[in-house]
């Protein structure tokens, strides 16, 4: 499956499509994984941003942050 991407953090993966579904299929469901599911320790040092960027990120180190955007309502 080739899909272009919006993040590295967005997975994209093509359900089952039967012959009998009432409904039009969608071809291509995408997810968002959070960045510390594959950080599975937290490294000395690591990079913080300042106290007014966290607050706007919703996070204190860049390496957490994710630029997640919400799909619903668009292209309906």
């Amino acid at each position: 499956m080739n899909h272009s991407l919006s993040h590295p953090q967005e997975v994209a993966w093509a359900p089952f499509v039967g012959p009998f579904d009432p409904c039009p299929p969608i071809l291509c469901k995408t997810y968002s994984t959070p960045p510390q599911l594959f950080m599975h320790f937290q490294p000395l040092n690591l990079p913080q941003f300042s106290p007014e960027e966290a607050l706007r990120h919703g996070t204190l180190w860049p390496a957490l942050y994710s630029p997640y955007e919400s799909k619903w309502g668009k292209g309906r």
